[in-house]
């Protein structure tokens, strides 16, 4: 996969990377896969919990040295150390060469078109920016940390990715290998939502998936076009809403909302 150079090899003499323009906390390089130690550090993960503001006190990483800040930790049905979740960098192509509305186009053929009884609709609009997008981040994932988070010890974590939605793909996250067998498929997605959305990957665990949204859809037929890729994106996140319908759905997940989680059993 095409990736800009990985800096976090230099941490292992300079944890604090000063060296690259940072000022890190104590953490550790993370390097396991499911066939074993990777050739290089698939990320960097802070030792302690995270607290708000860590993911904006490590954005500057981008610019000066290539490392996105995201959150990694537990979920109800997987472990909060990425050294467990079987990481397989190997089967991740690169994001840039798959195209977003095909992969849309084929998964919707694959999961949801029987179920809808609909041909694929088409990709959504882009929605009116309401923040910005590094902002809405920051602001997302100090939802996620602190007492009141959904995850399981939540820790900020770096990785060497060209842009958030490259993430999975980056670390050969298998999340959603019930799906695909190539995240990278499902990151040209997230790179669309990007521009379309304002979308940021914030977190991820075991098999979840939580981007922020800075341009999310503001009347319900935006919504319901939205709700569509959803289901494209990550059936088990729709099937399993609880909502009786896509439009349901649609209503109470995607209209005006900062987030969304997906999942994959």
């Amino acid at each position: 996969m095409a990736t800009l150079p990985n800096q976090l090899p230099t941490l292992a003499a300079d944890p604090a990377g000063h060296s690259l323009g940072l000022d890190l906390p104590p953490g550790a390089l993370l390097d396991t896969t499911v066939e074993g130690p990777w050739d290089e550090p698939l990320m960097w993960r802070a030792d302690a919990p995270a607290a708000p503001g860590d993911w904006l006190r490590l954005a500057s990483a981008r610019r000066t040295a290539g490392l996105y800040p995201v959150l990694v930790g537990g979920s109800g049905t997987g472990d909060s150390h990425p050294d467990t979740w079987e990481l397989d960098p190997g089967r991740a192509s690169y994001p840039g060469d798959h195209d977003a509305e095909e992969v849309l186009a084929e998964l919707w053929e694959d999961y949801a078109a029987e179920a809808e009884d609909a041909d694929w609709p088409g990709p959504a609009a882009a929605g009116e920016p309401e923040a910005d997008p590094d902002a809405r981040a920051a602001e997302v994932t100090d939802t996620l940390v602190g007492d009141a988070s959904p995850l399981k010890d939540p820790r900020l974590a770096l990785v060497p990715a060209r842009r958030s939605a490259d993430i999975p793909a980056a670390v050969g996250w298998c999340g959603p290998a019930g799906l695909t067998d190539d995240v990278a498929e499902l990151c040209a997605v997230l790179r669309s939502w990007e521009d379309r959305f304002g979308a940021r990957v914030v977190a991820l665990t075991f098999d979840q998936l939580t981007v922020s949204v800075a341009a999310p859809p503001r009347t319900p037929a935006e919504a319901a076009a939205t709700a569509a890729e959803h289901y494209a994106f990550s059936p088990d996140t729709v099937t399993q809403s609880g909502h009786a319908s896509l439009r349901a759905y649609a209503e109470h997940e995607v209209l005006g909302a900062r987030s969304w989680t997906f999942w994959w059993d």
